[in-house]
């Protein structure tokens, strides 16, 4: 007999629909998988075989095919188990066709028939409702996340049994619902705040507009000033996360298996701080069965590369791309993916090896040779898509003792919000979110200056050799500045504040 069972599968973050055809014939006992299967596809002949055995059911001793249609995309994970089960117990008459003609099942069997997780439940959920089907079988772990989904009706599951008895109508399983307002309504306790950090007003100026316009920062320090904790205070003052982003975000988690079970959906901001020894895969993604890597783990968030000079410079200079196009594409022979990138990159390094040069209290160690080789391994096309640098000297005593008032991050959040509001209204015919994400033909229309302003940066583009890049970035500083002033127009102070911002380019000839 003939059997079909639909599931799904994840090629990039997106589901596409897998159908299951199971054929069973005279003949030799065998089990049989086509349809590109890889590895662990091909293994699911002996959990499913257990789990059939062990709940109770007959296995087939006859020649059993089974068919991942379309069959020239290659199936990856163990989801299919639950999905080739029923299809064997559909074929042998166990199950009628028609009860299991409207579901979309998905699912990783044990050897006891135990149901267990599986990775990207979410955008296969998606996938189902998009395709009209009346609900999706899912494993109990994955219920939450896939509830997400609206106008689909999601069914948790624990055993092979209970599946077979929900399709036969000898039970009833409820279905998931979450309340997605509770979620995002939730307290969003982050247990970090802008007031904990002394002193550092001028960074903190700076990483406040790089909050409002979503632009990348280096900053540069010696160690102990407070780069680190600076940048891990980050995500407390950027606007919260939209449904859109919040789904976008949760996908992509949920494909690479790092969703929090109890926590359906991802609706505070990622942050992501990889070590410097990760290797230009892991930050990129790709691998030999791609997945995602830390820039997309990071996307709608924060990136922090501490030590930014410690990476190895092919790490770095893979960064280029998503840095500029806001995703990632990985090809392969077989198939391209494309991955969402689009992150603050916030870096971190010391102005030498030993961290002290120009500092007024420690003597540096380093020779001018030393520093030089320590700086170019930053190239000059990464710095030049790091819109913000600044500089972040040691705290001194008296600002740590006196306890100077330093505002919340609440407060500070306000005002981003404020300013990214006017930015949504500027772009709303547009796919833009944010000032950083501007092209030139947007730069034109949006951040024209006087002629005073325009002799100030004529003047400041000669004398440190800035690029046309830097130009460009640095009218996009000062569009968001004058943002936060709640200014139409870019004023001169804005662009003077802008400038100070560039401050690597002052030492070009230094990198």
């Amino acid at each position: 007999m003939l059997a079909r069972v639909l599931s799904s599968a994840v090629i990039g973050i997106d589901a596409y629909l897998v159908e299951v055809e199971v054929d069973i014939a005279q003949g030799l006992p065998t089990f049989t998988t086509v349809g590109l299967p890889e590895a662990a596809v091909k293994e699911s002949r002996e959990r499913v075989k257990s789990a059939i055995t062990n709940s109770g059911y007959t296995f087939p001793a006859d020649r059993i095919t089974v068919n991942l249609a379309p069959a020239n995309i290659k199936k990856e994970g163990t989801g299919f188990d639950l999905p080739m089960a029923l299809g064997i117990l559909a074929a042998t008459g166990i199950l009628s066709e028609k009860a299991v003609s409207g579901y979309l099942f998905l699912g990783e069997l044990s050897l006891d028939g135990r149901v267990k997780p599986v990775n990207g439940s979410l955008p296969m959920a998606i996938a189902a409702q998009k395709a009209g089907y009346r609900g999706i079988v899912v494993p109990a772990d994955n219920g939450k996340e896939a509830s997400v989904v609206s106008n689909l009706s999601v069914y948790p599951v624990r055993t092979l049994g209970q599946v077979v008895d929900f399709l036969r109508g000898f039970t009833s399983i409820l279905p998931v619902k979450i309340d997605l307002r509770a979620v995002f309504d939730s307290p969003d306790r982050m247990g970090t705040d802008f007031a904990e950090v002394m002193g550092q007003e001028h960074a903190k100026r700076a990483l406040e507009i790089s909050a409002a316009g979503g632009h990348n920062v280096l900053m540069v320090g010696p160690p102990g000033s407070g780069k680190t904790m600076l940048a891990r205070r980050i995500p407390t003052i950027l606007p919260p996360l939209s449904f859109e982003e919040a789904i976008e975000t949760t996908k992509i988690f949920s494909v690479v298996g790092m969703l929090n079970r109890e926590q359906p959906l991802v609706t505070r901001r990622p942050f992501r701080s990889p070590h410097h020894t990760i290797s230009d895969a892991g930050l990129i993604g790709g691998g030999h069965i791609p997945r995602p890597g830390e820039v997309s783990l990071a996307h709608n968030g924060v990136l922090f590369l501490d030590e930014l000079p410690e990476y190895k410079k092919n790490v770095l200079e893979v960064l280029r791309q998503p840095l500029e196009d806001l995703q990632v594409t990985i090809s392969r022979a077989a198939s391209t993916l494309t991955y969402p990138s689009s992150f603050m990159l916030i870096a971190a390094m010391n102005p030498c090896p030993c961290g002290y040069f120009a500092d007024p209290r420690h003597a540096c160690r380093c020779t001018a040779h030393q520093i030089h080789r320590y700086r170019s391994k930053i190239s000059g096309p990464l710095l030049d898509r790091i819109d913000i640098h600044v500089e972040v000297p040691a705290v001194p005593y008296k600002e740590l003792m006196v306890g100077v008032h330093s505002e919340p991050s609440d407060v500070i959040r306000e005002r981003v919000v404020a300013a990214r509001r006017i930015q949504i209204q500027r772009f709303k015919r547009t796919k833009i979110y944010s000032n950083a994400q501007m092209a030139s033909r947007h730069i034109r229309a949006h951040c024209r200056i006087g002629d005073d302003a325009t002799r100030l940066l004529e003047s400041a583009i000669d004398r440190l050799g800035l690029s046309a890049r830097a130009y460009n970035r640095i009218l996009k500083i000062s569009r968001t500045i004058a943002d936060l002033d709640a200014k139409a127009d870019i004023r001169l102070h804005h662009i003077t504040e802008a400038i100070q911002y560039r401050s690597l380019d002052r030492n070009r000839h230094n990198l």
